[in-house]
């Protein structure tokens, strides 16, 4: 078995704060552990939604919603059940980086975990053994951490499952995020997505924001979506709010993402937003350590409206510059 453990009841009605125990002997605690908050918010009986933000440490709108629902909701507005998970990979939450310092492992890359495995891997095999089962739907918060940023927008998958899409898709819709994407991933294997997908639940994710910060704006945006998903489940009741102003984008194949493949000083040439045309120049890369060499420039490969750009100011080869989404 997993040697997670919860420290408060995950079934019973009422509202509980309290942590997931995960058992972690080190160097300088030598029966120490790994202690994960968690609340779990039970009403009359309805279904499960389980909520989860920083499955990557350094995106942060997720987080903030979640422990302002952790706060804010109480039993009687529920008919169901609310497992709240603000930190998934909470030592890299506390470091601020995208994996883990422990073991080093990008959570959303070594789903279905291992109850045996790392620190990482445990927490996922919990969620994916436990949590997730539980779950009649799953909100999973992103944004670009420090090497991103998005346009706000919360997505679904293209699934073999055509009933199952659907759901996926009018969850999404009803997240009610300025814009909503129906998502490729150019490497699904190992995400925490594909994992609930796998077992069959309706599953939303986001990109909301980036560059390692959250804003006032994207924090709204962040926190209303996780209502309005609530209430397109059946678990709060009120209107949903905004979703018929929600902008549907496509990311039809691979050739959305645009990848640097020179290291050097990034000179961006359109902003998040804006439409480009095929062939268009959507950045240069110049040389970070000398003048007069010509830059590379790197053009759009479809048209289509920035979706999502790199953050820093320097990039290394293989980096993802930019991807362009179509209007659907």
């Amino acid at each position: 078995m997993n040697p997670i453990r919860p420290t408060i009841p995950l079934d019973l009605p009422g509202k509980h704060h309290g942590f997931l125990r995960l058992p972690y002997s080190r160097n300088d605690s030598a029966w120490g552990s790994v202690l994960i908050p968690l609340t779990v918010i039970a009403g009359e009986p309805g279904p499960t939604a389980l909520l989860t933000g920083g499955n990557h440490g350094d995106e942060y709108e997720g987080p903030i919603a979640l422990q302002q629902l952790a706060w804010e909701l109480e039993p009687a507005e529920v008919t169901g059940r609310v497992i709240i998970a603000p930190y998934l990979n909470y030592p890299a939450f506390r470091a601020g980086t995208r994996v883990s310092p422990i073991d080093g492992v990008n959570m959303n890359r070594c789903f279905p975990g291992r109850r045996d495995g790392t620190v990482t891997q445990k927490i996922a095999n919990y969620f994916d053994s436990v949590l997730v089962p539980m779950a009649d739907l799953v909100l999973d918060y992103h944004s670009g951490g420090k090497t991103l940023d998005f346009l706000p927008y919360a997505a679904a998958h293209y699934l073999d499952d055509p009933a199952q899409q659907a759901a996926c898709v009018a969850a999404m819709r009803a997240f009610g995020a300025p814009f909503s994407m129906m998502m490729r991933e150019i490497d699904a294997v190992g995400m925490f997505d594909t994992a609930v997908e796998a077992q069959g639940k309706v599953f939303v994710t986001t990109e909301i924001g980036g560059g390692g910060t959250a804003t006032a704006a994207s924090t709204r945006i962040a926190l209303r979506g996780a209502r309005n998903v609530l209430r397109h489940a059946g678990i709060l009741g009120g209107e949903i709010e905004g979703a018929e102003d929600s902008v549907m984008l496509d990311m039809p194949g691979d050739d959305c993402f645009h990848f640097a493949e020179r290291d050097g000083l990034l000179h961006p040439l359109v902003d998040l937003g804006e439409e480009v045309a095929e062939g268009q120049p959507i950045a240069r890369i110049w040389p970070a350590d000398r003048t007069g060499i010509a830059p590379l420039e790197m053009q759009a490969s479809r048209p289509g409206i920035i979706a999502a750009r790199h953050f820093p100011g320097l990039v290394q080869s293989g980096d993802c510059l930019a991807v362009i989404a179509m209007r659907a």
